[in-house]
């Protein structure tokens, strides 16, 4: 079937402009940092909110970060050079190596997983780039699939206190905490691929090598195969999930790390408490 590119593009603007305007995302004046690692999604959420700047009277900045995977990060890096340039965005790089002493690809086979030493570092590392900016918001490409992706495990492992860390906006629950926004929040993951190749915009399709051993990996292939049987089903799930999305926030209680001083709920951040596991088996 034929796709009328015009009427796509709107379609994809449309939705997402939506989300912006009913969650308010942006306020004038605000400085907005988008979390790009060079994929289709982050790359969407960029060509949007550069779109948007003129409009919605924001600056824009975009973060991306080396988590230290050969034959892989390197393109995606690559990826978000080439569109920061051609948007005419700054661009701002970081390294787990530069941050942390080492990279991800030392840490195989220490966790079931490595993407679960991957999110804790890559999201302290964000967070911390973007306070160092002086960012009033964070924007990570997180469409409806990773919205859905990411309820049922939490739910799965019966992480409730997570909760309040779904929707398109998050609170700002700490001074250094940059509260994230999700411009994609009702986006389909497969229109953001449509949308790459239709314009035909540079961006790094490939997967990462560590996430096929992932939890996320094979909720996200039983929901594909559930919204190929009905198509819907996706979209009524984040209606659904909606209702709970205020769960505890006003519980959330966020201090500083006793090691790093980086915000954190507990009084040992994850990343400190990683750190120390991972200098030991390293030594």
């Amino acid at each position: 079937m034929k796709i009328d590119g015009d009427a796509f593009n709107q379609r994809i603007i449309a939705g997402a402009r939506e989300v912006i305007d009913e969650y308010k995302l942006i306020d004038p004046n605000e400085l907005v940092v988008v979390a790009l690692s060079g994929g289709k999604d982050s790359v969407l959420t960029l060509h949007i909110l550069a779109d948007l700047m003129g409009e919605l009277e924001f600056d824009l900045v975009a973060v991306s970060i080396d988590e230290g995977v050969a034959g892989y990060r390197s393109e995606g890096v690559e990826a978000a050079r080439l569109n920061c340039e051609s948007l005419g965005i700054k661009l701002v790089e970081g390294s787990f190596k530069d941050e942390f002493g080492f990279k991800l690809d030392d840490l195989h086979g220490m966790y079931q997983s490595s993407c679960i030493p991957c999110g804790v570092f890559r999201r302290q590392l964000l967070n911390k780039i973007s306070h160092q900016l002086g960012a009033d918001k964070l924007a990570t490409g997180h469409n409806l699939d990773d919205e859905i992706q990411s309820f049922l495990m939490s739910l799965a492992k019966a992480e409730i206190r997570r909760f309040y860390k779904f929707g398109p906006k998050l609170d700002k629950i700490h001074p250094d905490m940059v509260p994230r926004i999700k411009p994609l929040w009702k986006t389909h993951e497969k229109d953001v691929g449509i949308w790459a190749v239709l314009n035909n915009i540079e961006v790094h399709f490939a997967e990462c090598p560590y996430s096929a051993t992932s939890l996320r990996s094979k909720i996200k292939g039983y929901l594909n195969q559930l919204e190929e049987k009905r198509p819907g089903t996706k979209l009524s799930m984040l209606k659904s999930f909606s209702k709970s999305f205020k769960f505890e926030k006003k519980d959330v209680q966020m201090g500083v790390c006793s090691l790093c001083g980086e915000p954190s709920s507990l009084d040992v951040c994850m990343a400190c408490e990683m750190m120390a596991e991972i200098n030991d088996r390293i030594k």
